[in-house]
């Protein structure tokens, strides 16, 4: 498979809840649906497509439910009694589903996070959550891992974070060049992982499966 790997530069994404907008009312979405078929080169009235609207604004309130949590706080409760454990936390092969916020179809692959706890650990399940929470926004991939990465981070304060995606975008395997299973690779580290080669080494190895 071919990869395109790309090393996110620090950044300053936006992290924690989605903008503050006004939303249009559901009649309005559907409305607008219309108008894309109609566009497309369809008939909305026609009996296929007389429900579709109102799938496609319930199938947008379930893709991007992400705009209504908070990150931060899915990491808000942590656990102080560690016994000690001062290693490596992982999370390899997390399933996300997204959507490009260019062209609003598809990116799908998966996420390997991790940190070196200093004084506190949060259940591991809430890392996952994380990822599911920025995933479910409109996205680039780029900026999804440095959300994810920084928001560890600053809620956390571990030793270290490490963050790599690696996802096929549909927007490039059916449109535009139309190369399919071509993967796009993201990394960022902070703290030990970006300062000791031998570390991020270490996650790398562990995220390919080869520990």
């Amino acid at each position: 498979m071919d990869a395109l790997v790309k090393k996110i530069p620090a950044a300053g994404p936006q992290l924690g809840a989605g903008p503050d907008i006004q939303r249009p009312e559901r009649a309005e979405a559907e409305e607008a649906v219309r108008t894309l078929i109609a566009w497309a080169g369809d008939d909305p009235a026609r009996e296929g497509l007389l429900d579709t609207p109102g799938r496609v604004v319930n199938a947008f309130r379930e893709f991007f439910q992400g705009y209504d949590e908070c990150p931060i706080e899915a990491l808000s409760r942590t656990f102080d009694d560690v016994g000690g454990y001062d290693d490596i936390v992982m999370l390899r092969d997390i399933d996300l589903n997204s959507h490009c916020e260019h062209h609003m179809v598809p990116f799908v692959g998966n996420a390997h996070v991790a940190y070196i706890p200093d004084n506190a650990v949060v259940g591991i399940s809430k890392l996952a959550r994380v990822v599911d929470i920025y995933s479910r926004r409109l996205q680039t991939q780029e900026t999804m891992t440095a959300q994810i990465t920084l928001t560890i981070d600053k809620v956390l304060k571990p030793l270290g974070v490490a963050v790599m995606i690696e996802a096929v975008h549909q927007c490039m395997s059916m449109r535009g060049v139309r190369k399919p299973n071509v993967a796009t690779i993201t990394t960022q580290f902070t703290g030990i992982f970006k300062e000791n080669q031998a570390q991020q080494d270490r996650f790398m190895m562990l995220a390919r499966g080869k520990d």
